[in-house]
């Protein structure tokens, strides 16, 4: 497919690695010459410098041709007006990421319907969400929900002092009596690979598993250290009252979680007060600890740094986990900053591009895709897919299918039931199988199912 994006920021630039790594012809529009130069530099693309919103410009950039167009600029009213454009050259996929809450609430003047764009995606309510989840989840440091919820992908980290610390997958193949879960994937340094019989767990893996959600008690004891962890409080500091603060507030107040949002700006505490119904609203900097610990950051559960500054969120991490809170999670933008937040002990980091991307990639995809996450760090994806009743992979064990090398079938949701399944399992029509995917195979994967 001809696919034209607009904007190179940390989303762009993303989606138009991804994109022609898959084989699409991509062509990337940016005021910024050098962004452009850059990434024609370094992906398979074609760079033309310019405003997304001109139609002089898109004309260049071969609109007439395109059969996706997706405007992921900083600026609303630039994405807006850019596939406005495009609709009059007829695209057949129109994408706009927004952050101004007026084209996404219920209540919008200009909803995606009036505008007639496929889909607008606000990253900051993604972002909200998952935060949310991961606060309620003692272990995991990435988290997802397929099948309605009904199956968890969730990575997990090994510690020296994890019990699954060089244990061969074969090993944990005998406890699949107790414990209803698979390894799909382990990522070690810079690579991910999906493992065999006789692959190791090491301390410093992430590890990624599907299991139902019923199972989450049982595999977070089985995956709990020798460590002895303090008795939960359910307390929270969120820090940084913007819309993403005040979200996750929200939510944990909804999860009965004693709850205290830290926002520098007075006038802003005042607004949030008045929406926020148990939550405390503080006034102070994120680096004035001694506040912090005086209003009971010894005792939080969590500490959730969400401000529009990385380092901030980074730093006020560990300081609060110096402080012995249990769980930091950290809002952060930059890619080359996750990877080190992450080695420098922060239990999560959330990408907002991540957010944003995975939503629009969706989009994009052949077959009958109904939802995708993307895996921060290895380019992999968590596909969900529902088996039609012309599938050429009906009532065939799995063994006998070729299934593309480089990804796995990690669960299959058949109404109410579900299963981890093994070569002798079949796929039926309305089946909803959940897939993990390395880069190299996601294409092979989408034909496979198509």
């Amino acid at each position: 497919m001809k696919i034209l994006v607009v904007g190179s920021g940390h989303v762009g630039y993303f989606l138009c690695d991804r994109l022609s790594c898959e084989g699409h012809e991509v062509t990337l529009v940016d005021q910024d010459e050098a962004a452009v130069e850059r990434a024609q530099d370094r992906l398979n693309v074609l760079g033309v410098v310019g405003n997304g919103a001109s139609a002089e410009i898109l004309e260049q950039a071969g609109i007439k041709d395109v059969d996706i167009f997706i405007a992921v600029t900083n600026m609303d009213a630039v994405n807006i007006l850019a596939c406005l454009l495009a609709r009059e050259y007829q695209v057949d996929i129109l994408v706009a990421r927004t952050k101004n809450i007026e084209y996404t609430s219920s209540k919008a003047v200009l909803s995606k319907e009036k505008l007639g764009i496929d889909l607008l995606i606000n990253p900051e309510d993604a972002v909200a969400e998952e935060l949310s989840k991961l606060a309620c989840n003692s272990k995991a440091f990435d988290v997802a929900e397929f099948a309605e919820g009904q199956i968890l992908f969730q990575g997990y980290r090994i510690e020296s002092d994890s019990p699954l610390c060089d244990l061969t997958l074969a090993d944990l193949g005998e406890l699949r009596g107790m414990y209803r879960f698979l390894v799909v994937a382990i990522s070690r340094g810079n690579i991910t690979i999906i493992p065999r019989g006789d692959d190791t767990i090491q301390a410093g893996d992430r590890i990624y598993i599907f299991a139902p959600q019923q199972e989450l008690p049982a595999i977070n004891y089985l995956l709990q250290s020798n460590r002895l962890e303090k008795k939960p409080t359910h307390r929270v500091f969120v820090l940084g009252g913007g819309r993403i603060g005040l979200q996750v507030a929200q939510n944990m107040e909804k999860l009965h979680f004693q709850t205290k949002l830290v926002e520098k700006d007075e006038d802003r505490c005042f607004k949030l007060a008045e929406q926020l119904n148990k939550a405390v609203v503080l006034n102070a900097e994120g680096l004035d600890v001694q506040t912090l610990v005086d209003e009971g950051l010894t005792d939080a559960d969590v500490f959730i740094a969400v401000t529009e500054n990385d380092q901030t969120n980074i730093l006020t991490c560990l300081l609060a986990k110096q402080h012995k809170v249990r769980r930091t999670l950290a809002l952060v933008s930059q890619p080359e900053l996750i990877g080190l937040a992450s080695d420098l002990g922060i239990d999560a980091c959330i990408s907002p591009r991540l957010a944003a991307a995975g939503a629009i990639l969706k989009f994009v995809r052949r077959g009958d895709i109904i939802s995708l996450t993307a895996v921060e760090g290895s380019n992999s994806e968590v596909l969900e897919l529902e088996i039609g009743k012309d599938s050429g992979l009906l009532a065939t064990p799995l063994s006998h299918l070729h299934f593309p090398r480089g990804a796995i079938i990690g669960a299959i949701v058949r109404g109410e039931n579900y299963e981890i399944p093994t070569g002798e399992s079949m796929l039926e029509e309305g089946d909803h199988v959940v897939v993990f995917t390395l880069p190299e195979a996601v294409q092979k994967v989408e034909r496979f199912f198509a």
